[in-house]
């Protein structure tokens, strides 16, 4: 048990300095230890080959400066997916430890704290809950301009792909724009563009061609 914020913010570091092949996390909005742009360590493991799949909570994407950093960290090699509500807050490092901040409520104080789960059926059992949420979340893309990964080709170029792995993840238009630095009308113009290339009528049909397509 970790009983500190300082404590467990040494080791979110130290379990990603320590990784080699593999990060998983759930992302929930309301940060505990640190905000996401603060998590220099991802940066710097990615940079070492150190794969990352990562989960967000929509309300964390609606967040200020979240879209933006989220990019940064997917052009940089980061997969990133989204769902509605997450259950807990996790890493997990190389399928080998799990780190689950705890929020205890005493005296009207908050202070965090955060198990640590080595190899046991428990750590079995968070792997598998990842798992079971990334398959059904939703995938957050952006690619470099010119280069797709799924056959058929996607038309899409980077900037409509991020546009709509967003809209999709349900963030709202008023979010993406005030995020991205455009005016609403500008994403609402964007947006009925990519309903007339998918020949929706409808956000939701939209997201069905979407899918059917592979564009995501």
């Amino acid at each position: 048990m970790l009983p500190s914020r300082e404590a467990l913010r040494e080791q979110v570091r130290h379990l990603q300095d320590s990784a080699k092949e593999e990060v998983l996390y759930f992302c929930r909005a309301g940060h505990v230890v640190m905000p996401s742009e603060d998590n220099t360590e991802e940066l710097e493991a990615l940079g070492r080959g150190v794969s990352y799949r990562v989960i967000y909570e929509r309300a964390l994407l609606e967040q200020p400066g979240m879209v933006a950093n989220v990019a940064y960290g997917i052009q940089l090699g980061e997969q990133a997916r989204a769902v509605r509500v997450l259950p807990v807050r996790m890493m997990i490092a190389d399928r080998a430890t799990a780190l689950l901040p705890l929020v205890q409520h005493a005296g009207g104080m908050t202070e965090p704290t955060a198990a640590l789960v080595r190899g046991s059926s428990l750590l079995e059992a968070l792997i598998a809950l990842f798992e079971a949420q990334w398959e059904r979340a939703t995938p957050i893309r952006f690619l470099e301009d010119g280069r797709v990964t799924e056959a058929p080709p996607c038309p899409l170029d980077a900037d409509e792909l991020y546009l709509l792995s967003l809209l999709v993840a349900g963030v709202p238009e008023k979010t993406i724009a005030s995020q991205l630095g455009l005016s609403l009308r500008t994403v609402q113009r964007r947006v009925y563009h990519l309903m007339r290339l998918a020949g929706a009528q409808t956000r939701m049909q939209l997201a069905w061609h979407a899918a059917r397509e592979r564009w995501l």
